[in-house]
């Protein structure tokens, strides 16, 4: 069976932002997920992968048998957007959605151009949701909390 390429590394956060995101309010809005999802979450930041900042972490497995490991929540600061792996697909979750702002979306993805552009309050809502979802269906640090 393949190996997850997104596994969690020893790479400093700090670092990676200021080697990887090149313009100012993109490492500002960085740094400001990094304290919000860290509250949220009560986890520590730490990489996963190449470009990954996750929270906590926990185990999936699919019926293919294919399993692995994953942050809780994360983002990560990319050239077009910040991406941001914060999305379960619960009813709470598409109700925040709603209100969070300008934001593209993919299967579990929001991609923001910037923190400006989004509600706050309402990426709270799809982070606890999604935490909360996570630690229902999987082994999860979060279920410690």
């Amino acid at each position: 069976m393949a190996k997850a390429k997104t596994t969690c590394t020893e790479q400093d956060v700090s670092d990676f932002i200021n080697a990887y995101v090149d313009n100012e309010p993109k490492k500002a809005d960085s740094y400001r997920l990094i304290e919000l999802m860290q509250k949220w979450s009560d986890a520590e930041p730490k990489m996963w992968g190449p470009s990954i900042i996750g929270f906590g972490n926990y185990h999936y497995k699919y019926a293919s048998g294919h399993e692995g490991d994953a942050p809780v929540i994360a983002f990560s600061p990319r050239k077009a957007a910040l991406t941001l792996y914060v999305y379960s697909d619960t009813e709470k979750s598409k109700l925040a959605l709603a209100g969070l702002g300008k934001f593209k979306m993919s299967k579990a993805c929001v991609y923001v151009k910037k923190l400006a552009d989004i509600n706050i309050s309402a990426l709270k809502v799809i982070c606890e949701e999604s935490i909360k979802y996570i630690s229902e269906h999987h082994e999860c640090s979060c279920r410690a909390k």
